[in-house]
């Protein structure tokens, strides 16, 4: 009879109880989602072929990210969070906002996921309560969270899996159809060849060709979870480097793989931007029911989403927690028995109740369309910090030359920041990401000057 291997407690009661497949599955369900499911025949519409580009850029970029971030969580791998080390090595003040931030953007995008389920579930069932939907999956996903670190592990396991098998789905039906030459409807036949007849690098112009990098680069949003699952991860010092130097491949594979297998079977011109590329592609395989199969995957997509937010709102308020002296925040550092920071987990869970609010009424739902548009671009200036924070780590005392190494820091790093701060400069100048992009330097000079004003008066950074 094998022996089971017993779980490593932390000194703080959290368990290390993930293993490498969840902490990439983890990964996984973060940053592949409805974006690539229902949202890349708008940013195929956009610059065709040359989307292939973009993704691979970026994919490029966040690689490097990742392995910033791998380094330092290497070198203390009992941070609940990658955004701490931004107010270890930048400062207090900047490291408060990005932590609060970050945080704040994870509510926001849980609470986005909860409105999308019970969207996609009204496909079926159109006169069904939404804010019954929302409250269902809340209290399911929630229930998973606060039983054990391996369940929630499992849990991401199954959902994400669910997304890759189709994807794997997808990229075979392509495959055999482009091989047997099949005819669509429009009298087009599936080749390669669809990807370079009439091939023009930017056939909509050079502005829709560079706006279709902030929309890219949000779909790659999610992967940095990674970063949050390290201090419950068996054998991080393995597992770390193990998972960050693979998820980024796979990712782009699965990404690059689908987007070539539906640009083949069809012109990409003929795609219906406002409709999901997958439905349009098994309806031209024949398979009638495309559209209900992809709505059970977009509502796997859109749970582990809300899953991994759960998950790591949680462990992001345990660490704020853990690093203030305020009294309010006490309990947030409480454990439970079994290893899960309860209070912060069920409080973070608590604030994404607000969906099922936002449902009723359609001026809050515009706000909130705005207010979540906002953060997504504050993620933007949390990642410029996360790669100015390992830039000061690796020239400080703590940089283990022995460790999990960013590759040529000396250059990437510096072109990773220079690429984050294009990624949002592009912001303006699309009267679509204008207003959200200014609302974020609003927002970031607001609350730096709020913190600036509370040390004035005496009280320190860290108490808050």
């Amino acid at each position: 009879m094998l022996k089971k291997k017993k779980i490593q407690v932390n000194k703080d009661g959290t368990r290390r109880g993930l293993s490498n497949v969840a902490v990439q599955m983890i990964a996984f369900g973060g940053s592949i989602g409805t974006g690539l499911f229902l949202g890349a025949g708008s940013t195929i519409h956009r610059t065709g072929p040359s989307i292939l580009l973009v993704y691979l850029i970026i994919g490029g970029f966040f690689f490097l990210m990742m392995r910033a971030i791998g380094e330092m969580m290497y070198s203390d791998p009992d941070q609940h969070t990658f955004v701490s080390f931004i107010r270890k090595y930048v400062g207090s003040r900047l490291g408060k906002f990005a932590e609060w931030s970050y945080w704040l953007e994870l509510i926001l995008v849980a609470n986005a996921e909860l409105i999308a389920l019970s969207t996609y579930v009204k496909f079926w069932f159109p006169h069904i309560s939404a804010g019954l939907v929302q409250l269902g999956f809340w209290a399911v996903l929630t229930g998973v969270n606060i039983a054990m670190v391996s369940s929630f592990g499992h849990s991401e396991t199954f959902l994400s899996g669910i997304k890759i098998f189709a994807i794997i789905a997808l990229i075979l039906v392509g495959i055999y159809l482009v091989f047997t030459h099949h005819q669509n409807p429009a009298g087009t036949h599936a080749s390669w060849g669809n990807l370079t007849n009439n091939f023009t690098m930017f056939p909509n112009g050079f502005h829709q060709f560079i706006m279709a990098f902030p929309m890219v680069f949000f779909a790659f949003q999610g992967m940095e979870f990674v970063g949050i699952t390290t201090a419950e991860t068996k054998d991080p010092k393995h597992v770390l480097p193990k998972a960050v130097n693979q998820i980024i491949f796979r990712i782009l594979l699965f990404y690059i793989g689908s987007l070539l297998v539906i640009m083949a079977i069809t012109p990409w011109r003929s795609l219906n931007p406002s409709q999901s590329p997958f439905v349009q592609i098994f309806t031209l395989a024949g398979l009638p029911a495309a559209s209900q199969v992809i709505n059970v995957v977009v509502i796997a997509a859109a749970m582990s989403t809300l899953n991994s937010s759960i998950f790591s709102t949680g462990r992001h308020l345990y660490q704020l927690a853990l690093e203030s002296h305020a009294k309010p925040m006490k309990p947030f550092t409480k454990v439970s028995t079994n290893g899960i920071p309860i209070v912060a987990v069920l409080f973070s869970a608590a604030c994404m109740l607000f969906a099922p609010i936002i449902s009723a009424f359609n001026t809050l739902s515009a706000a909130f369309t705005f207010i979540a548009s906002v953060s997504s671009d504050i993620y933007i200036l949390v990642c410029i910090l996360t790669m100015v924070a390992h830039y000061k780590y690796r020239r400080s005392i703590d940089f283990q030359n022995d460790g999990f190494k960013m590759p040529g820091y000396k250059w990437s790093n510096p072109l990773t920041i220079a690429f984050f701060i294009a990624i949002f400069v592009s912001l303006f100048f699309s009267h679509e990401s204008l207003l959200p992009a200014i609302g974020a330097i609003i927002w970031a000079i607001a609350f730096n000057l709020l913190l600036k004003r509370d040390n004035d008066n005496g009280l320190s950074v860290k108490t808050l």
